[in-house]
């Protein structure tokens, strides 16, 4: 299921998330214009190789900095391919707006670079002797997503389904989507664990942590603010809100 939208609108322009996309999309041109060895060397030193904070004499003998942790931060603003800043970015901008909205721009930038750290400390922890460096924004995407998966349990996101080479569109309630999307993530994990070979590809257990460091830390980060009624032209989407939330406006 490739997600096009979501049904609940924003209250505010969401200036956090848009200043995450565009420092995103400024690096990956900067990716662009550097030869391949000049990006493979981008990628080892600002990416997040696992076995060079886990075996430290390895990471000596290869020639990494030493005691550094930097790569916790800047492998978030990395990304290996048009298809993977895209799908990134998109989700971002689905999911980011409305939490944003919740949090505010401060708080959703701090929030969001948490998520993505503890995500990079998960992937470590569940792939201690990988050697190969590990980029992207997802780990804090999946954190926005666990935020937004308690905080609008009701919204619709606008899904499409490619069957035979035809699209189809469905709406399927947020709660559904996220669960299951979270749910794939630690399937996907636990089948990479029980795999011998070391090999590339998606670092599934990042996202699995991201979501859950999601959903813990928007307890901090949500704004609270005096009880209010919804917003007249929010009526339309209240049910997006869960029962306990409705009627309350949160600044």
């Amino acid at each position: 299921m490739i997600p096009i939208r979501d049904t609940l609108p924003r209250r505010n322009f969401p200036i956090a998330t848009l200043i995450l996309i565009v420092i995103n999309a400024l690096v990956f041109f900067v990716e662009l214009s550097l030869p391949p060895p000049a990006l493979e060397q981008c990628f080892r030193l600002f990416g997040i190789v696992p076995a060079r904070f886990t075996h430290p004499q390895w990471a000596l003998w290869s020639g990494f900095p030493i005691d550094t942790y930097w790569p916790f931060l800047t492998s978030m603003f990395l990304h290996g391919g048009w298809l993977h800043i895209i799908g990134n970015m998109w989700a971002l901008w689905i999911f980011g707006d409305n939490v944003e909205d919740r949090m505010g721009p401060l708080r959703f930038v701090i929030f969001y670079l948490l998520c993505g750290l503890i995500a990079g400390v998960v992937h470590v922890l569940t792939n201690p002797d990988s050697t190969i460096p590990t980029v992207g924004a997802s780990g804090a995407i999946a954190g926005v997503m666990g935020s937004y998966f308690y905080l609008f349990p009701f919204a619709r996101i606008v899904v499409l389904i490619p069957i035979f080479f035809f699209p189809f569109f469905f709406e399927v309630p947020a709660v559904i989507y996220l669960g299951f999307w979270a749910l794939s993530q630690v399937f996907s994990g636990a089948l990479s664990l029980a795999s011998s070979e070391q090999v590339g590809g998606v670092a599934w257990w990042a996202h699995a942590g991201g979501f859950i460091a999601g959903l813990a830390l928007q307890f901090v980060f949500i704004r609270r603010g005096r009880a209010s009624r919804l917003w007249r032209d929010e009526d339309g989407v209240a049910a997006a809100w869960p029962p306990y939330r409705l009627g309350r406006e949160y600044r």
